[in-house]
């Protein structure tokens, strides 16, 4: 059910948002060179190593490190306003529909992160499908306590339900998770 619900939720967000989609590759590619797309190695269901797809919010040459260790500096002034609203996942609709990801669940992390891949893997997190939105993102929580997210992912996976799923993507759209991003600021930027 879980997975019928990911690729008709995927692909009506594909035919309602579009254009959207189309105006934010064009503004990238405008604003700074390089491709609008951003693809990088994530860790998924049984650790399975799959390509991520994202609109690229930093500049060209960034180093592909977790979100909590890039400099700000690195960030687009488009990127910046696209992150705050979560706008760059878009893209990872089609990961939903080619089964690498769900529409919620735990946030796939990069393979370098590998005490939160350990941590997940003890705690049977996963298990389930990464997500676009998930618990912890709702809640606030990023990926520089590693112990602590995959306690909350922990939580979601032992918990995964259709009505849980629905108060999350809600909760989501409402804006719970909007503008958490833990970037690095050099003490000048605050």
């Amino acid at each position: 059910m879980k997975r019928a619900i990911d690729i008709v939720g995927a692909l009506v967000l594909l035919l309602i948002l579009w254009p959207i989609l189309l105006i934010l590759l064009l503004w990238i590619r405008v604003e700074t060179p390089g491709p609008a797309i951003f693809s990088q190695l994530r860790v998924g269901k049984g650790g399975r190593q799959f390509i991520c797809y994202k609109l690229r919010t930093m500049d060209r040459g960034t180093a592909s490190l977790p979100t909590h260790q890039t400099q700000a500096s690195a960030i687009t002034p488009l990127g910046n306003r696209l992150r705050r609203l979560k706008l760059d996942e878009l893209p990872q609709l089609y990961n939903v529909l080619a089964g690498d990801m769900s529409l919620v669940g735990p946030r796939p992390c990069l393979p370098t992160q590998v005490e939160l891949v350990e941590a997940r893997r003890r705690l049977g997190v996963l298990d389930v499908r990464p997500g676009i939105t998930g618990l912890a993102q709702v809640r606030g929580i990023d990926m520089s306590d590693p112990e602590r997210l995959a306690q909350i992912d922990a939580q979601y996976a032992k918990s995964v339900s259709v009505r849980a799923d629905m108060r999350l993507i809600l909760a989501t759209l409402c804006g719970g998770g909007m503008g958490v991003d833990r970037i690095v600021r050099s003490q000048n930027q605050g």
